[in-house]
């Protein structure tokens, strides 16, 4: 194992980390003291581990060929980038800013992104998450540093594979398709990630099989895009009216207008209700669209 390279976060006292790093979602594994995540970097594979050490720093170590990329992006995967001009939270949303004053984290990573996302298409979570543990074990690489981990397999790798070698990761043909021509399209997506989430998603909505949920999930997680809606989810909009409106149920059409006043900052919202919890068990199930017809999103 190489020497792990060491750095100091200045964070906000208020910060809270737990809730900023998960907005990144899986592979960033969120424990109650530490964060560890291991991802393929422009110059390598990576590991990187925070601990918070006192209310306003962080310790970051690194190892691997990229230990010094990650290093540069923990303050990122930490919310330093996130820009909260022009949200104004009231009513519910004030209560749990209040209560919940995370910021958005950005990975700048759209492979690990995307993976996730075709993944979480009409699955439940827990699953998702395990194929995508399965595919980085079996076709990926090891994760470098003191943790057992490993790193997803580069889009070059995932773009030589066939939908079969996905049977055994609980993948059916549809999702496995869509990741690999995902895998095919990356090289020519290099120059799209510095351009605004909304051209990002438009562009990944021509590959098939990638929708408006499943380019809202990208941008989000690896952009940090505070603007990002994710339309066709199973639970969100349920979510969002019974947290805004006291609405047992609700559509995409009810979720958009109820959001409405917090345009820019959407994404943000929808988290913060997702820390009030899902609406109640209860109340008629309206029908469902979109590539992202979810079990537990």
């Amino acid at each position: 194992m190489t020497e792990a390279l060491d750095r100091v976060i200045t964070i906000p006292a208020s910060l809270d980390i737990t809730a900023t790093v998960r907005s990144a979602k899986n592979p960033v594994m969120v424990g109650p003291t530490e964060t560890w995540w291991s991802t393929r970097t422009p110059v390598g594979t990576a590991t990187l581990l925070l601990r918070r050490v006192t209310d306003t720093t962080v310790e970051a170590q690194a190892w691997g060929d990229g230990a010094t990329w990650v290093l540069d992006q923990a303050p990122a995967l930490l919310g330093a980038r996130d820009d909260l001009d022009g949200f104004h939270p009231r009513g519910n949303v004030s209560e749990l800013w209040r209560h919940h004053p995370f910021r958005l984290a950005r990975t700048d990573r759209p492979w690990d992104a995307l993976v996730g996302a075709v993944f979480g298409q009409k699955v439940q979570v827990a699953n998702a998450v395990k194929s995508r543990r399965l595919l980085a074990r079996h076709f990926g690489d090891p994760a470098p540093g003191p943790r057992d981990g490993w790193v997803l397999p580069s889009p070059d790798t995932v773009a030589r594979m066939g939908y079969a070698d996905f049977h055994p990761l609980g993948v059916e043909r549809k999702r496995a398709e869509t990741l690999i021509r995902a895998a095919r399209e990356m090289r020519r997506l290099d120059d799209l990630w510095t351009r605004e989430p909304h051209e990002v998603q438009s562009r990944l909505q021509r590959i098939a099989g990638i929708g408006p949920w499943t380019a809202a999930m990208v941008t989000a997680t690896s952009m940090g895009d505070a603007d990002a809606v994710p339309i066709g989810d199973f639970h969100l909009p349920n979510t969002v009216a019974h947290t805004l409106a006291g609405e047992p149920r609700a559509d995409d059409a009810r979720m958009l207008d109820l959001l409405e006043p917090y345009v820019g900052h959407r994404w943000r919202v929808i988290l913060l209700c997702k820390t009030a919890g899902r609406a109640p068990k209860y109340g008629p199930r309206l029908g469902l669209r979109g590539d992202g017809l979810h079990l537990g999103r």
